[in-house]
């Protein structure tokens, strides 16, 4: 089998809640996604998808994932997609860097796979543990009072781990923990969630004073070297996002005891076939995990779920549905949250059918 041509959609994912913020005044409204098709001569299509979360949050932005795309997609005409650690190889020496740029493609290729084989990725990953998985909600930056108050909302829906976004002023931020921690009940966990936003002092004040809550601290700051300072001096369980970008982060993090959890961001790691790599890692080293992405609709999810439901449920901390934060329904066939919980597809592939009347015409087609 041979890739024959890739195709690329652009489509604009607005949030349900208007906005989304995050450390140092960061916010975005409307996600730039691309969304990408892999053709092959045996008359099979497989879809990807990848969304930065604007140009300021990882070095990636939309249209780079395009622009990329464009760059490596002649590397690829010809190649088998079935062999999926040759293509990634090959994607490596074509195009230096840039892992968000080959997510879409690999997942595409996973797709693919998953069709010849007649089963779901999921399968594919490794197994399905249990029925489904636990999702968490972000809550977006704003007042302590506000945050709060939005807890209540999220649970109705089922969520009962919340992902707090903080790294602004300290003294607000304790604030915001504090306010957030008194509205939860047994059973739910609290991330407090800086997104790299506080410089080393202030981090430290924030660990210290809310020493007496049930919170997990997640990327203080900006370098590996400031987390694990910060790591060092403080007790609640501690999670690393941001740093996390390759096997070598792992065992760097593993080996420092810097981390009790890692978020696995599909696109950052280059796609499913190195996000499954680093997965096995984790289940091996016994470093818990969420599985998630940057941002993303329909496709995105369905690949957060076949990912995360092939992940031991004692080493899943919690997933992402970014489909139910967009406006914009994507694909046919994408897991949906009940209750606060996801399950992959049992269809083969991703199990998703993407809806051509919002992608549109193609914006990129190779060759």
């Amino acid at each position: 089998m041979k890739i024959t041509k890739i195709s690329a959609y652009q489509v604009d994912l607005p949030l349900h809640e208007g906005s989304y913020k995050w450390s140092g005044g960061k916010a975005v409204t409307v996600s730039d996604s691309t969304i990408v098709g892999v053709e092959t001569d045996g008359g099979l299509i497989g879809w990807g998808e990848v969304c930065p979360l604007g140009p300021f949050y990882l070095p990636a932005y939309g249209g780079g994932c395009r622009a990329g795309i464009a760059e490596l997609g002649p590397h690829l005409i010809g190649e088998n997609p079935l062999e999926l650690n040759k293509l990634n190889r090959r994607m490596d020496a074509a195009l230096k860097g840039h892992p968000y740029v080959k997510s879409a493609i690999d997942m595409a290729c996973w797709d693919v796979l998953g069709q010849v084989a007649g089963l779901p990725i999921c399968n594919l990953l490794g197994g399905r543990y249990g029925e489904d998985f636990v999702l968490y909600r972000a809550i977006s930056q704003e007042s302590p009072e506000k945050m709060a108050g939005s807890v209540a909302g999220y649970r109705e829906e089922g969520y009962r781990r919340f992902q707090l976004k903080v790294g602004g002023d300290p003294d607000v931020d304790i604030e915001r923990i504090r306010a957030v921690s008194a509205q939860l009940e047994r059973g739910d966990k609290l991330i407090a969630d800086a997104n790299t936003g506080w410089v080393m002092h202030e981090a430290a004040r924030v660990v210290r004073a809310v020493r007496d809550v049930d919170v997990y601290i997640e990327q203080p700051c900006a370098s590996y070297a400031e987390c694990l300072a910060i790591r060092r001096r403080t007790d609640p369980p501690f999670v690393l996002d941001e740093v996390i970008d390759s096997v070598d982060a792992l065992l760097r993090g593993h080996a420092d005891g810097a981390m009790d959890v890692v978020n696995l961001k599909i696109s950052k790691l280059g796609g499913l076939t190195k996000a499954r790599q680093a997965r096995d890692l984790c289940v091996s080293l016994g470093v818990a995990m969420t599985i998630e992405d940057s941002w993303g609709s329909d496709v995105t999810t369905a690949a957060i779920a076949h990912l995360a439901h092939s992940t031991p449920r004692e080493l899943l901390f919690t997933a992402t549905d970014f489909n139910s934060y967009v406006t914009v329904s994507t694909a046919e066939g994408a897991p949906q949250r009940t209750n606060g919980r996801l399950a992959a597809s049992t269809a083969p592939g991703l199990g998703v059918r993407p809806r051509m009347d919002v992608l549109g015409d193609p914006v990129l087609e190779v060759p």
